[in-house]
């Protein structure tokens, strides 16, 4: 079993994406700071999306300048399509993470893309950043989207999801991420599907999980991707986040609580959480009408917590 996970925030992505208001980016700025010194090293900072779709992040490319700034933190964006990924790379990001509906009716409302139009897109991508010199070329995971059901589609069959995982792999993604867009998996269902994909395409190139709470099985389904050997677990800071296109679909695993069972269970993720429960004073002045989750933030810690000591900050 592993002692050591890395915790990825996607809040300044995927939670704000989901918000009416736009947080500042004086605000947004002093968040991802406040991330960092919390000891967070994946950041997924924003979107290369139509800022007149998602205005929340029409200021992606100042935010990855800013946290580029950062020593040892992987700043991570999500992008749509080549453009997104020719601005992405301009921009210098670490790393991207491109959707793929496995439910195709997903797919055509949320990308407005066939499977056979994303799969072209991904070799695309791949040949712009095989273009690029090397030390500039992000790592470029595809997230299979709805992997384990859709509010729109319903059921979607698992042979689905591989013949797509091998298509993607096929096609240039060095990973995928399986996502559980709706928060309609169960642990016993993540287990199976993790290993069935990496039966697939291989253990290595499945290392990450991005699970939403809608029915509060986040936090298990977590645990049983822990227990599969997955060392990457997406989080958003308060709980923020949803998807526009998945109706029903509430915030991801607040990150927050994530940390809090990791730590408690003696499994190293190097963030301070007194300091990352201190920063939703930030985000409620940045964001005052969104409501923020977390059990452990609204409880505080008990008497019998005894978090890992995080390693030396860099300066």
């Amino acid at each position: 079993m592993n002692t050591q996970i890395l915790i990825s925030e996607v809040g300044p992505r995927d939670g704000l994406q989901n918000c009416k208001a736009i947080m500042p980016t004086t605000v947004k700025k002093r968040w991802i700071e406040g991330l960092y010194e919390a000891g967070l090293r994946e950041i997924e900072v924003g979107s290369f999306v139509p800022p007149k779709l998602f205005p929340q992040l029409a200021d992606t490319a100042e935010i990855v300048t800013f946290a580029k700034s950062f020593p040892d933190l992987c700043v991570l964006a999500l992008i749509p399509n080549l453009r997104g990924a020719q601005a992405a790379l301009e921009a210098g990001v670490d790393a991207v993470t491109l959707p793929l509906s496995a439910s195709e009716p997903h797919s055509l409302k949320n990308m407005r893309q066939s499977h056979d139009q994303v799969i072209e897109n991904v070799k695309a991508i791949r040949a712009l950043f095989n273009g690029a010199p090397k030390a500039q070329r992000p790592r470029f995971e595809v997230g299979l989207s709805t992997a384990f059901g859709c509010s729109i589609a319903g059921v979607v069959p698992e042979d689905t999801v591989l013949k797509l995982a091998v298509r993607l792999v096929e096609a240039g993604a060095d990973e995928l991420g399986l996502s559980d867009t709706v928060g309609y998996a169960n642990p016993v269902q993540v287990k199976r599907l993790i290993n069935k994909v990496r039966g697939e395409i291989g253990h290595s190139r499945v290392k990450s999980v991005h699970l939403h709470n809608t029915h509060g099985l986040g936090i298990a389904n977590a645990f049983a991707a822990f227990e599969e050997g997955i060392t990457v677990f997406d989080s958003s800071q308060g709980g923020l986040g949803g998807c526009p296109a998945s109706p029903g679909a509430s915030g991801n695993i607040v990150t927050e609580d994530l940390v809090y069972m990791f730590e408690s269970m003696g499994v190293e993720t190097g963030v301070d959480l007194e300091k990352l429960m201190a920063l939703r004073t930030l985000i409620q002045q940045g964001l005052p009408e969104e409501e923020l989750y977390g059990f452990t933030p609204k409880a505080g810690l008990p008497k019998t917590f005894l978090p890992i000591d995080p390693p030396p900050q860099t300066s």
